[in-house]
This record gives structure tokens, sequence and C-alpha cells, in this order.
């Protein structure tokens, strides 16, 4: 069966793939049109298995709470690099995938993969397939994370994706939906998102964490010169210290920093009447943890003169 430079065009547009790979998908389907999608399916999971080697450390967080159902949701997806990233095609896949967080409730990264894509027939581990195959780069599903209506929940992305905070607050009755309030977790998202506080607060710290922290601070103030007796009483005073640093409550508030942020929600809720406490946030940043890729460009260029 013959095909004509109007059924490759047609081929392209309905697959984002290439058009030599339409052509070649048409030549080897004898120009069936089902059967050369058919194949174009088939080399563009091959492609995608081929390109999920490939270190995906770029990409976006976004964070975002349903204004009907109160429901929050932060995720990340990555790519391989900024560009990509960056691309308008991506950023409403992520999107979309944080409103399926949020409207499906999956409850894992796999959970997520079976739930239905908004819009489609296909799930959310086929598009992304989809997305690997018409973008061209390794993209990876790597976490999200779903607060439910219970709390008021409030979303804050910094830097176009770099970052992506959510808080729940518990709230009075009479403070739900209370634009103050709204406000005072945009700041403390905020805070979040600049200060990287590793706990809520102090029943968070893990007991081995905090036990070598008081091994290290005590070592430190005997080295000083400090008897054992006063080094003690030191390193109490030290780790109060540790906790400001290191806890969301304890940590000073950095639009008024004679305050720490608990004492400032605190503060909000009573000249509003109320009652405001932060019970969880999370903090995702692009990337973290993961091996980033290193370009070798005398390397590249190598490669491409053989």
């Amino acid at each position: 069966m013959a095909f004509t430079a109007k059924d490759v065009q047609k081929l392209r547009e309905q697959t984002g793939a290439g058009m030599m790979d339409c052509k070649k998908a048409l030549t080897s389907a004898d120009g069936d049109f089902d059967k050369a999608i058919e194949y174009l399916r088939e080399k563009g999971l091959a492609a995608a298995a081929k390109k999920a080697g490939r270190i995906a450390a770029e990409g976006v967080v976004v964070a975002r709470v349903c204004s009907k159902e109160g429901v929050g949701a932060v995720v990340e997806v990555n790519s391989e690099t900024d560009f990509v990233a960056k691309n308008e095609n991506f950023q409403k896949f992520c999107e979309d995938v944080c409103k399926v967080v949020i409207h499906q409730n999956p409850t894992d990264v796999e959970a997520l993969f079976a739930c239905k894509y908004p819009d489609s027939d296909l799930t959310v581990r086929e598009m992304l397939q989809e997305k690997v195959l018409t973008i061209g780069e390794n993209l990876q599903l790597r976490r999200f994370q779903r607060y439910d209506n219970s709390t008021t929940n409030v979303a804050y992305i910094h830097m176009g994706g770099k970052i992506g905070v959510l808080v729940g607050l518990e709230v009075s009755d009479n403070l739900k939906g209370n634009e103050a309030v709204q406000e005072l977790g945009k700041d403390i998202c905020m805070q979040i998102a600049a200060m990287r506080p590793q706990y809520l607060n102090k029943d968070e710290v893990p007991a081995d964490v905090l036990a070598k922290e008081k091994e290290i601070l005590m070592a430190q103030t005997i080295n000083e010169g400090k008897p054992a007796n006063v080094a003690e009483k030191i390193v109490s005073g030290r780790i109060n210290k540790y906790y400001e640093e290191n806890c969301l409550v304890n940590q000073p508030f950095v639009k008024e920093n004679k305050l720490s942020v608990e004492k400032y929600a605190d503060k909000v809720a009573s000249e509003q009447g109320g009652t405001v406490r932060i019970v969880k946030f999370v903090r995702f940043e692009k990337g973290e943890g993961l091996e980033k890729r290193v370009d070798n460009f005398a390397e590249e260029v190598a490669s491409m003169t053989k």
C-alpha cells in the first residue's frame, strides 16, 4: 500500500515523532496507518527504555492546592536538561500529574503510574512514555506528597519550580478562608524555601540525631578547655541553637526575626481572633540528592567527529 507526504505529515502530527521515523514506520507497515502508529509506539517505548539510563536531575517541582477541595500536593518530575524543564509541553505534563495526585489520591509513585491521565485514555505511565518519545529525553516522575483537607493547606513555588513547598495549618473554624491566614501560610512557605528546616519541631528530631549532635557539641566544648560540669550547661544552650536552626517553629521568622515562626503565627491568629497551628510541611528542591550530569565538551566533540 502506497503512502504520500501528507500521510507522513499526519502521522508526525499525531505521534510527535520525527519525519524520517514516520516515513520508516509507514514503509515498515506497508502504508497501513494504524500499524505505523503501533510501530512508532513500540520504537518509542524502546527509546524510552534506552534513555532511562541517562541522568535526569533537572526538571520542575509543582505545588498546588485545589481551590474547591482544599487538597494540596507537591510533585517533582525530572528531565535531563534545564532546556526541557522550561518546555511548555513538559510543564503541562507536570501540572497534570499534580492534579492526578490531588484528585485520585494515589498511595505511592507506582500507584500514581497506574492512575488515569486527565482527558486521555492513557495511564500516567503511558503518558510519561509518550513524553519521552516526543520530547526526546529521559524523564522521571520522582516523588510526591499529598495533604488532604483536614488541614488548611498553602502551596508555594520558588524560582519557577526549583523549589516547591506545601504547608498544612490547623486553623480554628472562624479563620478558615481568612485572607490574613492565607498570607501567613505563604510567608511560612517562603520561610521553609529560604531557611531549609529539617524538622517541624523538637519532638520530630530523631533521638539518634540529637544524641550525635550532643556528642559533637560536648567534644567541641571540652576541646575549648571547659570542665565537664560547665560543658553540660553550655551544650544545653547550644542544643537550643540547633533547634532554632533546624526546627521550623523554632526558627527566627525572616520577616520579623525577634519572633520565632511559631510566635509569629500565634500573633497573626490572635489579631484575627482565632488560633493557627503549624502541623506539617514538605519542601522539595529539584534534583536534591540526585547525581548531576557533568558534560565533557571535548569528549562530546570527539564522539561527533568519529
